[in-house]
């Protein structure tokens, strides 16, 4: 059922308004896919008109990447936590140590992502739809975040493995940005889904999201070293 509307006069209320539609917009994604959710949908789900939905925020894109900077932080939390975690291989060779540190990087990155179908969603409509339609104010402070989450990662990778701050750098804009490309194609629509049902043989092109970026991390994190010059 619709919800009443009633004015949010007093700061705080605002805020809370805020909330109620970040909260809604959040759920809807979930249950739909960020591309299929309409500021329309968002309004009803508050009990607003879409005018009104616009007095907190300029866009539907705004929205969102006000979502995704949120998405961001919480998945650079468990990365860290992850990262922090005792290690079992401190009496191991240096080289040892090295490859297993790579490999819990590697295992950090790709597993929290697959943990994240919210922020995988989001990473795969951030360049094609949601920095679109957005003031260059919004599209400010939502590059601002993450790069300074990527900044921060890419630190934590450094002092984990043998890679350089720039090469953790790489690593962890290199995940988000594959897990974006993965997460749609390893997520099929209902369309493709069914084609699998009937083709197994095209079904067996689906790449599994978890093991293909696992993979792919692994293999970028043994070469960038490679590509050091002297």
């Amino acid at each position: 059922m619709k919800r009443a509307f009633v004015r949010a006069r007093r700061p705080e209320h605002k805020q809370q308004r805020r909330e109620e539609i970040l909260a809604a917009a959040r759920d809807l994604a979930m249950a739909s896919g960020v591309r299929n959710v309409s500021l329309g949908a968002v309004a009803e789900a508050v009990g607003l008109a879409k005018s009104n939905i616009m007095r907190y925020f300029g866009t539907r894109e705004e929205i969102y990447l006000i979502l995704a900077a949120d998405e961001w932080h919480q998945w650079a939390a468990a990365v860290t936590a992850r990262l922090e975690a005792p290690s079992d291989d401190a009496a191991a060779p240096v080289t040892t140590r090295l490859e297993a540190s790579s490999d819990h990087v590697v295992a950090a990155l790709a597993e929290t992502l697959a943990d994240r179908p919210l922020l995988c969603d989001i990473l795969s409509q951030t360049a094609t739809t949601l920095e679109h339609n957005v003031s260059v104010e919004a599209a400010r402070t939502f590059k601002r975040a993450i790069l300074a989450v990527i900044a921060d990662l890419g630190s934590q990778v450094a002092r984990t493995t043998g890679l350089t701050v720039g090469e953790g750098t790489e690593l962890v804009s290199v995940a988000t940005a594959f897990a974006g490309v993965l997460y749609p194609i390893a997520n099929p629509s209902p369309t493709l889904a069914e084609l699998y049902a009937q083709d197994p043989v095209i079904a067996a092109t689906c790449p599994d999201f978890l093991p293909t970026l696992s993979r792919a991390l692994k293999a970028l994190a043994a070469g960038l070293p490679t590509l050091r010059e002297d």
